[in-house]
């Protein structure tokens, strides 16, 4: 009778262990996961602030490996991808998990031309993959060659600096070259350029999953939420609020149309979320219907199941 009970003992806190087992290693993904800031980004300041909040953390507390890269604070797509795969390159991996947030998207494509074999996946996160109408707005109000645009980039420029001096970050900005990459014209060009890889060129729909670049295979996925208002708390609302007019009756998230964030395989478009959102920011201040930190979470086991 004894040996009857500490069998069932043992047993029972087997099975009490298991799920905690199993959550331990939900977003253990192969390869390490790469984080990477969208346009006016950075990695951290002064080791308080995180671009992503708390989301890195949230992944690596169930046993994924996690990066936050550092590219600059405003410059066109292209200097940003090849920022992205030097750093990637000094990583020492064999390959790594993309996941990038608004002008994030691009520029992790453009790595993923540059450094195919080193990409086993790139996840766009409201990404800018086909341009934003408010930078055509912005575009417009701000003429090449204005002295509205010289001032407009020589701040844009002071203000990457003086992020680089709070990240300890020496990324080169141009203000400029930013807002002409945002554009559709210049979001045109980079995927005339790609070759209009893991993006639909001809409907506002994603692609397959598997994109193959130069002989390697990589993973292609998307995301986006198409709210504006989710959170009265958050000073960021109003701002996206009134850059949405810019999109008329087209779904959005404030800074990008729905149709622009969809890539690869698309696993959603529906999120109640906006476009700060979607990086857990206002510090976490988000719709009670959508947890961003989820979708991430959810992701990364949903690479892991891909043996990713």
């Amino acid at each position: 009778m004894r040996k009857l009970i500490t069998f069932a003992v043992i047993m029972s806190c087997a099975l009490l262990a298991a799920p905690t087992l199993s959550h331990a290693s939900y977003t253990k993904t192969k390869h390490p996961i790469v984080l990477v800031h969208g346009v006016t980004g950075f990695n951290t300041i002064g080791g308080l602030i995180n671009y992503f909040h708390n989301v890195p953390w949230n992944l690596e507390r169930s046993g994924a490996r996690v990066y936050s890269a550092s590219v600059s604070f405003v410059n066109s797509s292209e200097q940003r991808g090849q920022q992205l795969a030097n750093y990637i390159n000094g990583l020492g991996h064999s390959k790594v998990n993309i996941m990038a947030h608004s002008q994030g998207a691009p520029t992790s494509r453009v790595t993923a031309s540059l450094i195919p074999h080193k990409v086993a996946s790139v996840t766009s996160i409201n990404g800018v993959n086909k341009g934003s109408k408010v930078a055509d707005v912005a575009r417009g109000i701000i003429p090449p060659g204005s002295y509205v645009e010289g001032g407009a980039g020589a701040i844009a420029n002071a203000l990457g600096d003086l992020v680089n001096a709070l990240s300890g970050s020496n990324n080169p900005q141009d203000g400029v070259a930013a807002l002409e990459t945002l554009t559709t014209r210049g979001t045109t060009q980079l995927n005339n350029a790609l070759g209009w890889k893991g993006v639909n060129r001809w409907s506002c729909a994603g692609t397959n999953e598997d994109v193959w670049i130069n002989g390697n295979r990589i993973k292609f996925f998307s995301w986006t939420g198409t709210s504006v208002w989710t959170n009265w708390t958050d000073i960021t609302d109003p701002f996206l609020g009134v850059t949405s007019l810019a999109f008329g009756n087209e779904p959005n998230d404030g800074l990008v149309g729905e149709c622009s964030t969809k890539m690869g395989n698309v696993i959603g478009t529906h999120y109640d979320m906006n476009h700060v959102d979607a990086i857990n920011h206002l510090f976490g201040a988000r719709s009670w219907r959508t947890n961003p930190v989820s979708l991430y979470r959810s992701h990364a086991n949903r690479l892991k199941n891909r043996g990713l």
